[in-house]
Parts: structure tokens; C-alpha cells; sequence
């Protein structure tokens, strides 16, 4: 009986990893694209990112020069995160002209970043970003989950956020970078 299970368990992890590594030829193109995230030993300077959003796009931390930016790193898994979505959707638009909210998926393949985030309502939102290789969260030291950047209009961060926030902490922070000379 423990061969028969054991045997199973194999095969069951044979046909997910061949559906995970499977797909349709236009998504094993997208996976195959590298993006990159470079620290620049500055712990005062946010890392320069190129990453893919969700329509293939490249996205790089320098498109968004002289906003405030705020960047999530997020997973599906990571209850936490799933809960702060939604707020950094209200805190875009709170403060649509001022600030950029950039999510960054955490190695999870796109089209079940992107189902999540639809389900959510969220996906038209602000910006998704999907990071293969978990080279954002790696660059900034990550260790908890969510870990956020606030990013000023310098590319300056000015705080690195570990763990979840609710919406009026989020708020105060963007005001407080808003309003500072």
C-alpha cells in the first residue's frame, strides 16, 4: 500500500511540474524574456528594475522619474499582501498625478499572477509586474512578506516597509514624502 502511495505521489508531481513547465507557444516565448534588477550598493537609492508587466512590457523603474513611487513586492500565497492589494488601489487614487503604485509579483508565473489579481478586481488598477527570478525582493534584502519601497522623486527611498500597512499608514507616508522639501 505505501508503494501504490508512494508511486502516486511521483506521479502527481510528474504532471504538475509538466503542466507548470508546459503552455501554449507565445507564453513559453514570454517566459523565456529575461528581466533584471540591478542594487546599486546604495542602500539610499532604489533598485533600477526592468521587469515585464502583464501585456509583456517592459517596465523600468526610470519610466516613472519625478513621481513618488511606491513598490510592493506580492505573492498570491502571502495573506498579508492579498490584503494590502486593494488599499494601494485606493491610495493610486487618492493621489492619481503624485504617485505611482508598481506591484511586483514574486516568481509566480503570469497567467496566475494576472487570474489572481482579476479575481481581486485589481489588474487595470496600477501597474503589475511579474518577476521570474525574484530579483527585486532578492535586490532590496527581502526577508518578510509584504516588503514595500517608497520611492521619492529622486529615486531616493525613503523607507523600505516590512510587513502588511493598513490604508491610513500608507497615506501618511506618501503625504509625509509629498510634503517634504
Amino acid at each position: 500500500m505505501k508503494i501504490i502511495g508512494t508511486i502516486l505521489a511521483v506521479l502527481l508531481v510528474v504532471v504538475l511540474g509538466v503542466g507548470f513547465l508546459g503552455g501554449d507557444e507565445e507564453t513559453q516565448n514570454n517566459e523565456n524574456q529575461k528581466s533584471f534588477v540591478i542594487n546599486n550598493d546604495d542602500p539610499e537609492k532604489a533598485p533600477i528594475f526592468e521587469l515585464q508587466d502583464y501585456s509583456g512590457e517592459i517596465v523600468s523603474l526610470k519610466d516613472f522619474k519625478g513621481k513618488v513611487v511606491v513598490v510592493n513586492a506580492w505573492a498570491s500565497w502571502c495573506p498579508f499582501c492579498v490584503n494590502e492589494l486593494p488599499d494601494f488601489e485606493t491610495l493610486q487614487n487618492e493621489f492619481p498625478d503624485e504617485i505611482v503604485v508598481v506591484a511586483i509579483n514574486r516568481a509566480e508565473p503570469l497567467e496566475f499572477a494576472k487570474s489572481f489579481s482579476d479575481k481581486l478586481g485589481l489588474s487595470e488598477s496600477y501597474t503589475f509586474l511579474i518577476d521570474r527570478d525574484d530579483t527585486f525582493y532578492k535586490s532590496i534584502g527581502g526577508f518578510s512578506m509584504p516588503e514595500t519601497l517608497f520611492v521619492n522623486k529622486k529615486g531616493e527611498v525613503e523607507l523600505h516597509k516590512r510587513g502588511p500597512m493598513k490604508i491610513d499608514e500608507m497615506r501618511a507616508i506618501v503625504e509625509s514624502i509629498l510634503n517634504s522639501k
